[in-house]
């Protein structure tokens, strides 16, 4: 294979549900014409930048090509790409394969997991895509590298995949855990995204991304199991690639030893709040989660939320829908932050929330059924959440999840409606209670 240029290819709760739909559908066209990514900028703040590097619309091209191998030899052949044996590390049971390679004019338009367009760089010099398969293990791999045309251009590069992962509208998927990274290129980030296939089992997708001097690495790890993989063995795989990048003649890169430090990816919803790729996975649903904007509430009835008696200094709330699913209007997960003088204050707040709630079904007449689903300690996070069932009347019991928690000076709330064909485990509710109260500390 010679070269590896890359060319272009071819009831009231319901009513305000359908209007946040209507709202959230606007946003979707929004970010469909050309969405901004995020990149952490010193302070740890974000900052935005177009997703597309540049005016260029995606997938276009300055002129009528663009294989710049006369401005950089760097991946000019296929030879420093990830080998069987380095790819082995990601799993040692069974025989790694490779399965293609392809250059930039051949690559798909689709690699790795939330990747919405097909190259991050329109404008850079090559792109190589390889993919491994191993067959007793049904595990897969794929190795993806941009090169830009400087270092600079592979910084936006990176933002933009990052980005990607960050906003990830991939139905069906909710990421899992992520990292940041040392000693593997100038900069890099772990994510692990999970998909159920059944009560304890999941696919999993371990995906790493890094930039070393004019070169963007992708590397994707796909596999099935009943545990949430750790990041060391794309750690050391990924660490592997790079090498091989940085030891080619001009690359102007190094590499370290591999670390990876739990860290959130940014999101970019409202400070405080979870990004979609945050919430639950339903089976039924096959579009992605949106936010709208929503107004504050005091509950369902047994929570009785009363956030100025509470002395909150600050509080918004969010609704999340999935407006181009074929789902009722009163499907959706609201969420309220607010935030307190100090953890005391919040955990106050929290603390009476729990006790009303739990002592609802005999202080409420029309509460049939309140049962607790899951008590949460983790770390500084500490709450609880319920299935609470009312009686409305005329043989109609509707049934919500709802959660609290407390991490630090700050509180969330969230709400569930259960409908019919469209609940989630209790588990599956306790993992998106503590994911909220992780990003809430961001509210201030």
């Amino acid at each position: 294979m010679s070269g590896s240029h890359r060319a272009p290819r071819g009831g009231s709760r319901a009513a305000a549900r359908q209007a946040r739909r209507a709202q959230a559908r606007r946003r979707n066209q929004l970010i469909g014409a050309g969405a901004a990514v995020l990149i952490l900028v010193g302070g740890g703040g974000i900052a935005a930048v177009n997703a597309f590097g540049g005016g260029d619309s995606p997938g276009s091209k300055a002129g009528t090509g663009d294989d710049k191998s006369a401005g950089s030899s760097l991946l000019s052949d296929a030879k420093s790409l990830i080998d069987v044996p380095a790819a082995k590390s990601l799993s040692p049971a069974g025989t790694w394969a490779i399965a293609a390679t392809a250059d930039g004019s051949s690559a798909p338009d689709k690699s790795f997991v939330c990747q919405p367009q097909r190259f991050a760089d329109p404008a850079g010099v090559r792109t190589w895509v390889r993919t491994f398969r191993n067959a007793a293990t049904k595990e897969s791999a794929v190795q993806y590298v941009e090169v830009s045309n400087d270092s600079t251009a592979a910084d936006k590069t990176y933002a933009t995949i990052t980005g990607w992962l960050s906003g990830c509208l991939t139905p069906q998927v909710r990421l899992i855990a992520s990292y940041t990274t040392t000693g593997l290129g100038e900069r890099g980030v772990v994510a692990v995204f999970g998909q159920p296939t059944g009560e304890k089992t999941s696919n999993y997708k371990t995906i790493s991304v890094t930039t070393a001097g004019q070169a963007t690495m992708v590397l994707e790890h796909d596999s099935a199991g009943t545990a949430v993989p750790k990041p060391d063995a794309v750690l050391s795989t990924a660490g592997a690639g790079l090498k091989r990048i940085c030891d080619q003649p001009g690359a102007n890169c190094t590499t370290g030893t591999p670390t990876a430090s739990p860290a959130l990816l940014p999101s970019n919803e409202s400070a405080g709040f979870m990004a979609p790729i945050d919430l639950p996975v339903l089976a039924s649903v096959n579009k992605p989660w949106v936010s709208a904007s929503t107004t504050t509430r005091t509950g369902t009835g047994c929570e009785k939320i009363d956030l100025k008696k509470a002395k909150a200094t600050g509080y918004k709330s969010l609704t999340y829908v999935t407006p181009d699913a074929d789902v009722p209007t009163e499907f959706g997960l609201d969420a309220t932050v607010s935030s307190y003088a100090n953890a005391t204050a919040a955990t106050a707040f929290v603390t009476g929330i729990r006790k009303n709630v739990d002592s609802c079904a005999k202080a409420t007449s029309d509460a049939v059924k309140v049962k607790t689903t899951s008590t949460i300690s983790v770390g500084a996070i500490k709450g609880e959440a319920w299935r609470a069932a009312y009686d409305t009347g005329g043989g109609k019991v509707f049934t919500y999840r709802i959660g609290i928690a407390s991490n630090g000076s700050n509180a969330v709330y969230i709400l569930f409606p259960v409908l019919k064909n469209l609940d989630i485990s209790d588990n599956a509710f306790a993992d998106v209670l503590v994911r909220a109260a992780e990003r809430c500390t961001a509210y201030k």
